[in-house]
Parts: C-alpha cells; sequence; structure tokens
C-alpha cells in the first residue's frame, strides 16, 4: 500500500481552549458565523438554527455539550457544516461553532496516537484523546452528536 494511501486528511477544528480532529470528509462546509435563532426550551448548547443554502441548519457548541460554559462568539468564530450520517436529522447536516477557521492536516499512524479515553463526563459526543506531534485534540463522537441533536428536535 502506498504512503498517500494510509494518510487522511483531517481538521484541526479549534474550539475554546481545545480542539477536534475530523476526517475532511465529514465536513461539507465552513462558513461565516451567523447568530442562530434559538428555540424556547432548548439546551444551553443548542444554539439554534442557521440559514444555510435556503435550509435550516442546527448549530451547536461542542463545549456546551461537553458541560462547558459555552463561548461567546468573536470575529474569528466559524461554523463547520457536518454531514449528518446517521439519517436522524431531517436536515441531513449539522454546524458545530469554532473559534478560528480549522487547519487542514495529514495524518497516519506515525503522527496520530491514542492518549485517553476518559477526561470528560459519560455521556459526552467523545470518543477520544489523541496525541499529534505537540496538539491534544479531541476524536468527537459525531453519531452521539446527531443523536444529542434529534432528542433535542423532538422535544422541542
Amino acid at each position: 500500500m502506498s504512503a498517500a494511501a494510509e494518510e487522511l486528511y483531517s481538521l484541526l477544528v479549534p474550539l475554546s481552549g481545545d480542539r477536534l480532529i475530523v476526517p475532511r470528509a465529514c465536513v461539507a462546509e465552513v462558513v461565516r458565523f451567523s447568530t442562530p435563532e434559538h428555540e424556547a426550551g432548548a439546551h444551553d448548547w443548542m444554539l439554534g438554527n442557521v440559514n444555510w443554502n435556503g435550509r435550516p441548519l442546527p448549530v451547536v457548541s461542542f463545549e456546551g455539550a461537553l458541560g462547558k460554559e459555552v463561548p461567546v462568539a468573536t470575529g474569528r468564530t466559524r461554523i463547520v457544516v457536518f454531514y449528518a450520517s446517521t439519517g436522524q436529522l431531517k436536515t441531513g447536516y449539522f454546524g458545530v461553532l469554532t473559534q478560528g477557521f480549522p487547519q487542514l492536516v495529514r495524518v497516519n499512524k506515525d503522527v496520530l496516537k491514542f492518549e485517553a479515553k476518559e477526561g470528560w463526563p459519560d455521556d459526552a459526543p467523545v470518543l477520544c484523546r489523541v496525541r499529534m506531534i505537540n496538539e491534544f485534540p479531541l476524536i468527537p463522537d459525531l453519531e452521539k452528536l446527531e443523536d444529542m441533536l434529534s432528542r433535542e428536535s423532538l422535544q422541542a
């Protein structure tokens, strides 16, 4: 197998005090921040919907889903639009608030090492933390995040 076939293009997504690492193929687009329309009764981590390509896009705060404080939007804030893969979301997409523009990186088994499987709430949408040279990003559980979103939309 060639070296190129063993590498995965990924995005380092900046959060407040942390980063996520996700395969590039999971991301549809990165868009500038616009204030979501918050639905009454929704959890704090569910920021609401924004208009994206003529359709409503549910936007979440990953920090909020971890039980942390939802960061304040700044001029660097963006929304990473993820493909919804479980079929639970009617929109087919969802957005995650970021604290800057994601960085494209290539990873392989020599660069990415398992670091920890704990350090966040049991119900948090996190698979694990990895070590990537001098970075320690989280690998999100995007299916769990979709499930949280689908349950949230049923309650609203």
